[in-house]
């Protein structure tokens, strides 16, 4: 409304900024209006700008603006290329001097393109800290713990697979929660980077939640990566088959474990648990499954195959336990 109000064309890009910075939390609608802030300014005014007033006026030819542009596009891209955290700097900066320099097919003398073009980015940022900031907005905090137990339960379901006995089926629906849990996971990181732009009197609890959830995430990764391993023995595949006796306690296992991270995930969201549904009665139980397992394998398998699944269900159950332990430890100070 301010663009057209005002008919200033050169300001277009407050639209465009308003589409690109307009995301699901407000910490992360700031780390994107931060870094195309700066973008802006670098590579509007400070390139853009500077190459017209310096380095444009003494080039006569399309070799000399080639290397120019050839040496904005190699810096940008040196930043897109980086962490996530800082890649979309690069995307700014390559926008902004596209924008005032690639205009027309020839050299662009007016600097007015160039303050528009910026002008234009600002009053977008100004509308976006207004609605995202002041008038509403999710929280990124609230984001990161939602997707941290959703790839929880997830997990949970990855851990009972398989759930079809037709084996092409089941790995086909494998592979697609695999993907789901993974895209989970980065979400859940790039929330994370989010928390540090959000502010108020909760930013202490906020940080303190996202330091704890960070720690939690690189175990669960860790248990992703061996609950796929561990699904090759449950789907029988070649190299992988045991005998029923192994496969059923198995099962019973991967059951409680199951069981065991849906009530961390009902735990994190501050869900009553029933009578007897205790961490220790859990653990208890879990470590019974464990031994019960481990002594079959040892008994039914090969040596050597039954030294590697006992030590990868060995990890798992670490890890799992470690994980729920944690849990249920820090989650009673919150």
């Amino acid at each position: 409304m301010i663009y057209n109000g005002l008919a200033w064309p050169g300001i277009s890009t407050a639209v465009t900024t308003c589409l690109l910075t307009a995301l699901s939390t407000v910490g992360s609608s700031r780390q994107k209006q931060a870094l195309r802030l700066a973008g802006a300014i670098v590579g509007g005014f400070v390139i853009g700008m500077g190459a017209q007033t310096f380095i444009l006026p003494t080039i006569d030819s399309i070799t000399g603006f080639l290397i120019l542009f050839v040496l904005v596009t190699a810096l940008s891209s040196w930043f897109l290329t980086s962490s996530p955290r800082l890649s979309y700097f690069g995307v700014q900066v390559a926008v902004a001097f596209y924008l005032v320099n690639l205009q027309e097919f020839g050299i662009q003398t007016s600097l007015s393109i160039a303050r528009d073009r910026v002008v234009g980015i600002l009053v977008g940022l100004f509308m976006m800290w207004l609605v995202f900031d002041r008038l509403w907005g999710a929280s990124a905090v609230i984001e990161m713990k939602n997707s941290f137990v959703s790839t929880v339960r997830l997990m949970a379901q990855l851990a009972r697979r398989p759930a079809s006995k037709d084996l092409a089926i089941e790995i086909a629906g494998s592979l697609a929660l695999r993907e789901t849990i993974n895209a989970n996971l980065d979400k859940v990181r790039a929330l994370a980077d989010s928390v540090l732009f959000e502010f108020g009197p909760s930013r202490q609890v906020n940080l303190e939640l996202r330091s704890q959830i960070r720690g939690w995430q690189a175990e669960l990764r860790a248990l992703f990566v061996m609950r796929i391993a561990s699904l090759k023995y449950r789907l029988q595949l070649p190299g992988f088959e045991m005998p029923d006796s192994v496969r059923l306690r198995l099962k019973a296992y991967d059951e409680t474990s199951a069981s065991m991270l849906e009530q961390m995930a009902d735990r994190l969201e501050g869900k009553e648990h029933p009578a007897g549904s205790d961490t220790g009665e859990m653990s208890e139980l879990i470590r019974q499954r464990f031994q019960e397992t481990e002594a079959a394998a040892e008994s039914e398998l090969p040596v050597t195959q039954a030294h590697s699944f006992v030590t990868l269900l060995g990890e798992i159950d670490g890890l799992t336990n470690s994980l729920v332990g944690q849990v249920a430890t820090e989650t009673t100070t919150w």
